[in-house]
């Protein structure tokens, strides 16, 4: 393993530790906005001594928080990005963000919803279809899932081919009208508009076609591998599409 690529990954984190993260921040959200701005007072202190970044992932008044599931990761741009596509396709394919940028644009506006319980209403994401990917790579007819990676060195996901091509999965480049930053997955990161967002990879580096679905990072850890919001993890949110 090459050793900066050891060092960059981090440590992973358990759901116990991010769900009890959480709570501090619901307890914030349940009790009003002035306990809910010392909440976050406190986070913006203390994150800047949290190696987990778990302190990112809580809401906040400006609509949701980020978060990574290791201690750090790599920063990359137009001149280091590149989103190979392999696995059980006819032409493999490695993009920079140049490539993406110049492929047809897609712009889906939806709420995000967190399996956690808070949703952004109205968040736009803009980028390339999956399914354009897909049609470009050539899928072979053996193939059943897609399996992504993230340049973070641990988070994974995957999805079902047909989950895959539909038309509100995106290769995400914008969000919220600007380009995706680091802290938000960016450059690059996959939107699964219809699923709970820890279905929506971050910084997204690999999309590798295989026969079955490969449980992701979270699935792992005890949710739902299927995440349709309000039909899965024992919540009944209303639907984000």
């Amino acid at each position: 393993m090459n050793p900066e690529t050891s060092q960059e990954r981090g440590t992973p984190v358990g759901r116990r530790v991010f769900l009890g993260t959480l709570a501090l921040g619901a307890v914030g959200v349940a009790a009003g906005p002035h306990l809910q701005r010392g909440v976050e007072a406190f986070l913006g202190g203390a994150a800047e001594l949290d190696p987990s970044g778990l302190t990112g992932l809580l809401p906040n008044g400006g609509g949701f928080r980020y978060y990574t599931v290791t201690s750090s990761v790599p920063h990359k741009d137009e001149h280091t990005y590149r989103l190979t596509v392999d696995g059980l396709v006819d032409r493999p394919g490695s993009y920079t963000l140049a490539d993406l940028r110049a492929m047809p644009q897609t712009r889906l506006v939806r709420d995000v919803q967190c399996v956690t319980g808070w949703r952004v209403p109205g968040t736009p994401f803009e980028g390339v279809s999956l399914s354009h990917l897909l049609d470009a790579a050539g899928v072979h007819p053996s193939a059943g899932a897609v399996h992504f990676t993230c340049f973070d060195g641990a988070y994974t996901e995957s999805l079902t081919l047909e989950q895959a091509r539909r038309a509100d999965v995106l290769v995400a480049l914008r969000m919220q009208d600007k380009d995706i930053g680091h802290a938000h997955g960016g450059p690059v990161r996959l939107y699964v508009a219809p699923m709970y967002f820890y279905k929506s990879a971050k910084w997204l580096s690999g999309i590798t076609v295989t026969e079955e679905v490969r449980p992701g990072y979270w699935e792992k850890r005890g949710y739902d591998v299927d995440a349709w919001v309000g039909r899965s993890n024992g919540r009944d949110d209303e639907p984000t599409a």
